[in-house]
């Protein structure tokens, strides 16, 4: 077991993980940036280093700064979280070169999975159903079009490095084809330094499903079973619940094997996350890998009464899983609280914090770094908490999170907390009614208060 863990991230995806080494008796370092110098992941770990200023670049993405305080620490392993390196294969292989344990898969696994060309031709070699589309990467807008012609329009253009959207385009037909093109790659360039584009079939009012997954060292690899994050908005999800309401028994068990077949097909180590697309026929399709720890791993947590993280490090010591697939016993949903402004655009608002006050009771969680008086930056990710209900069944898991919702004050800044409470009263949500285009019809104008 691991002596020493130094959390390359920030807020509370970092203190989630400190919390959890402590109960394991493993040792703690934070690495902060000057902006983050009063946030709880500093205060509670046993040692932090500051590593630069605010900007990303020179801070929570700068290795050899970070790699810097791995040894002036003397830390034996280093846990990523999500984002920022978390899916970095060149960060995962120079840990290893610097003989300290990356707490994640290593650099050929993220390499496979991480570009979603490779990953699809890896998927489809491994037997798991994909989105028609083609074989690699597009070289022209005419094998573009033909390709299109072939699968049918609606097509989508995307970006091999995408993510959060970005290099995405939807195409109804032939003469939308080149302009949609040429700002997918545009986009893609800017914000990936990758314009690569691929096509896939447009896959009608599809369900956003993910299996998490698990894998050891000797070859096992299990499924935790599904999360549901459909509601999203421009690609970025919003909440997610587990079991999702459309799922049925036998499709658990059938995307539940792909999501097993995929992680052998690389020998996948650690926890990951196989995201598919599933029609209203409720046909599945592979779309991509997460080969990291995600945002909404506490939906998991609480309907299988297990700690990813302590999870994730014992995998990453050597220790072998259980071999058993896990299976929902209850229904748990998480809302993503945001410092956004959700009647201007969701534009994020960053601030000091006044006066906050977090829900308590029976199944109400809540994963948070800030606290009143906490100044939250304008430099990262807008979350600054996630709540998360647990109950026996969705619809009480629903009332339950309208409860919490109605208590949780966050005051001097503008949340999401309004939204999750009209998105609660909504009958369409209530009743499992939606796919990704639910935001499309939601009306903003009931998040007044």
């Amino acid at each position: 077991m691991f002596n020493k863990i130094l959390i390359a991230n920030r807020g509370e995806i970092a203190l989630r993980i400190i919390r959890t080494c402590k109960e394991m008796g493993i040792k703690t370092v934070a690495i902060y940036s000057k902006a983050d110098a009063d946030s709880l992941h500093v205060r509670f770990a046993d040692e932090a280093v500051c590593i630069g200023p605010p900007a990303s670049s020179e801070s929570y993405l700068n290795i050899p700064r970070i790699m810097a305080a791995v040894e002036i620490t003397n830390a034996d392993g280093v846990h990523p979280g999500y984002g920022f390196l978390a899916e970095n294969a060149n960060f995962s292989e120079i840990c290893k070169q610097s003989g300290v344990k990356f707490i994640g898969p290593t650099a050929e696994m993220i390499s496979k999975m991480g570009d979603k060309v490779t990953a699809k031709e890896t998927m489809i070699k491994a037997g798991v159903p994909v989105v028609p589309g083609s074989e690699g990467l597009l070289k022209d807008v005419k094998q573009g079009t033909k390709i299109a012609k072939q699968i049918g329009y609606p097509v989508m253009l995307k970006a091999t490095a995408g993510g959060g959207g970005k290099g995405m385009r939807i195409v109804q037909n032939e003469d939308e084809f080149e302009d949609a093109w040429n700002s997918a790659r545009k986009e893609a360039k800017a914000a990936f330094g990758n314009d690569g584009i691929y096509i896939e079939k447009f896959v009608e009012e599809p369900r956003h499903i993910e299996f998490q997954i698990i894998g050891d060292q000797f070859g096992n690899v299990i499924h935790l079973s599904e999360r549901d994050c459909s509601i999203q908005r421009r690609h970025q999800k919003l909440v997610e619940e587990s079991p999702s309401p459309f799922m049925t028994p036998e499709l658990r068990e059938k995307m539940g094997e792909a999501a097993v077949l995929a992680g052998k097909s690389i020998n996948y180590e650690g926890v990951g996350t196989i995201e598919f697309l599933v029609d209203k026929y409720r046909n599945f399709y592979f779309m991509e890998m997460n080969t990291r720890i995600q945002v909404e791993h506490p939906v998991t947590e609480e309907v299988i009464d297990h700690d990813l993280i302590k999870e994730q490090i014992k995998v990453a010591a050597g220790i072998p899983i259980s071999g058993k697939n896990y299976y929902p016993t209850m229904h748990a949903m998480e809302c993503r609280i945001n410092a956004e402004d959700v009647l201007n655009g969701f534009r994020p608002n960053p601030g000091k914090i006044t006066s906050f006050h977090s829900p308590k009771g029976h199944g109400v969680r809540v994963d948070t770094h800030v606290y009143a008086g906490y100044s939250v930056p304008p430099f990262y990710d807008s979350m600054i908490a996630k709540l998360i209900c647990k109950a026996q069944s969705r619809e009480e898991c629903i009332k339950k999170m309208q409860r919490a919702l109605d208590e949780f004050i966050i005051e001097g800044i503008r949340t999401t907390v309004p939204f999750h409470k009209a998105l609660m009263k909504n009958e369409a949500f209530r009743a499992g009614d939606f796919n990704t285009g639910f935001m499309n019809t939601f009306n903003l104008e009931d998040c007044v208060e």
